[in-house]
C-alpha cells in the first residue's frame, strides 16, 4: 500500500510542478471561476465545446499544490470527453474525495481512475477537500453556467 501511496503522491507533485493545460483559451465557448476565499485558491477554467465534445480545456490562476494538481489532472481527463462523460467524471471525483464512493480496485486498467485515485487521501484532511474539488466545481459551472464564480 505504501508503494501506491508514493506513486499517487508523485502524480500530485508532478502535476503541481508541471501543470498540464495551464493556459487561457481565447476565445472559449465556456468558462467559469472557482475561488476559495478561506485559503485564496483561485482558478478560471476555460473550455471549447463543439457539439457535445470538449475539444479544448485549460486553466489559469493560482493556489496550493493540491488545487493546482487537481486542476491539471482534471483538464487531462476532460479533454476529448462528451458532456455526459465529463459530468460522470466530475461527479465521480467529487464523491470519491468526499468519501461518498469508493473506486474500483487498484487492478483496474483505467488510467482516469488512477489519476483520481491519487486524490483519495485528501478526504482524510477535510480542510483540503475544498482545495481538491474547487477546480472540478468550476468546470461543472463552466459547462452549465457561463461566467459563474464557484466557491464550493
Amino acid at each position: 500500500m505504501d508503494e501506491y501511496r508514493e506513486l499517487y503522491q508523485q502524480i500530485i507533485l508532478d502535476h503541481n510542478k508541471n501543470p498540464r493545460n495551464f493556459t487561457t483559451i481565447d476565445p472559449s465557448t465556456h468558462h467559469a471561476e472557482g475561488y476559495n476565499p478561506l485559503c485564496g485558491d483561485h482558478y478560471t477554467i476555460f473550455m471549447n465545446v463543439e457539439g457535445d465534445v470538449i475539444r479544448k480545456v485549460g486553466f489559469q490562476g493560482n493556489g496550493c499544490a493540491i488545487s493546482k494538481a487537481s486542476a491539471s489532472v482534471m483538464t487531462t481527463l476532460l479533454k476529448g470527453k462528451t458532456i455526459a462523460e465529463a459530468e460522470h467524471l466530475l461527479e465521480l471525483f467529487h464523491d470519491v474525495v468526499m468519501g461518498k464512493q469508493e473506486l474500483p480496485s487498484d487492478d483496474d486498467d483505467d488510467p482516469a481512475l488512477d489519476k483520481i485515485r491519487a486524490f483519495v487521501g485528501v478526504r482524510d484532511f477535510p480542510v483540503r477537500v475544498k482545495c481538491a474539488t474547487l477546480p472540478w466545481h468550476a468546470a461543472k459551472a463552466a459547462l452549465h453556467e457561463a461566467d459563474q464564480v464557484s466557491t464550493e
